[in-house]
């Protein structure tokens, strides 16, 4: 992470009570007032002095205060500062590096499933919302195959050639009946086998369309629609949010609410977050966006902390993180998600 420039500019003792106001704020959410800082600063300084330095802090744009208190917040620009400049991250303890570990374990898993409930425990430990971009199966296919669920409805099954088995439930026509679904297998098999899964669809998309293949329209219908429930209407990678109801979890006063329903408006508008974490494949390590810094917190007031994870190639196949309010413990959250995309990206490996 980058240095701001204000930290060279801040005295020692200004460093200090900043620090401290950011600290508290993070720990309660509440506005700071001098004689809070002069009983909680490790140096001796009058509440007289304190205010002093609060006022220089505020006209220097780090801090600002709410119209109902005396006490000083920091500001968006001032968090910057706090993550960039003074901030000591903190050490992941051995529990929380084994819960992850141990959700991570791939044995009988698909790889959705493990990122699936990596993310949870990210979310979880955190306490905030956790969302994860999953890469698209690169893996060549060996099987598919369409079991009957009932009226309308059937089970995809897709058997890559590493083993892992990926299941999709899919909607179908009422006239659909168990020997179509035999006789879509059946063509996707004679076609599929060694392709990707992206591979597969342009090989099937194009017999379909120059109608080489021997398929009557309903059949031709299951084909497609089982193709394209990998691609989740698209031809983007998922996307996976967990945990939104962690962000309620602290919430004090009316305008915080306001904020997270703005939040949660946020989160279903899912092509936004998916260029958000899309920014993740400019840079290595861990990104850190604070409020209006990015288009998506211009009214929710919150931030996202996310890393990108690599294949065996080394190239950035997804990115995992949280999002939550400005005042979360990036000391502690930084390492959570930095450690565990890691996890994410061995197991890919």
């Amino acid at each position: 992470m980058t240095r701001n420039k204000h930290v060279v500019e801040l005295s020692e003792r200004s460093r200090e009570v900043f620090r401290e106001i950011v600290d508290t704020y993070v720990q309660t959410g509440e506005p700071v007032g001098s004689r809070t800082l002069s009983r909680r600063l490790s140096v001796t300084l009058s509440p007289a002095t304190i205010r002093n330095v609060m006022a220089d802090l505020e006209e220097s744009g780090l801090l600002f205060a709410p119209h109902t208190s005396a006490g000083r917040l920091p500001t968006e620009a001032g968090m910057r500062l706090f993550v960039n400049g003074l901030l000591e991250l903190g050490t992941l303890q051995e529990a929380e590096r084994e819960r992850i570990d141990r959700q991570c374990q791939a044995t009988g898993k698909s790889l959705e499933t493990v990122i699936g409930e990596a993310l949870s425990t990210l979310s979880g430990l955190s306490r905030c919302a956790g969302l994860v971009l999953a890469p698209k199966t690169q893996v060549g296919l060996k099987h598919i195959e369409f079991v009957p669920l009932g009226p309308c409805r059937a089970l995809v099954v897709m058997v890559t050639d590493d083993g892992v088995v990926e299941n999709r439930v899919l909607d179908l026509p009422r006239e659909v009946t168990p020997s179509v679904l035999v006789e879509a297998g059946n063509y996707l098999n004679a076609r599929v086998v060694g392709r990707t899964l992206d591979e597969a669809r342009e090989q099937i998309r194009n017999d379909l369309e120059t109608h080489r293949s021997q398929l009557d329209s309903l059949t031709s219908k299951v084909v497609s629609a089982g193709l394209a429930t990998w691609a989740g209407g698209g031809d983007g990678a998922q996307l996976i949010v967990r945990g939104q109801s962690h962000l309620l979890d602290d919430v004090t006063a009316l305008d915080e609410l306001e904020r997270i329903r703005g939040l949660f408006e946020a989160l279903e508008t899912k092509e936004t977050l998916l260029r958000l974490l899309d920014l993740t494949n400019r840079a290595e390590g861990v990104q850190i966006f604070i409020g209006a810094e990015h288009d998506l917190f211009k009214v929710s007031g919150c931030s996202v902390i996310v890393a990108p994870y690599h294949n065996s190639r080394d190239q950035i196949v997804g990115a995992i993180g949280v999002i939550g309010p400005t005042r979360i413990n990036y000391a502690r959250i930084i390492p959570l998600v930095d450690y565990t995309a890691k996890v994410i990206g061995r197991l890919i490996g």
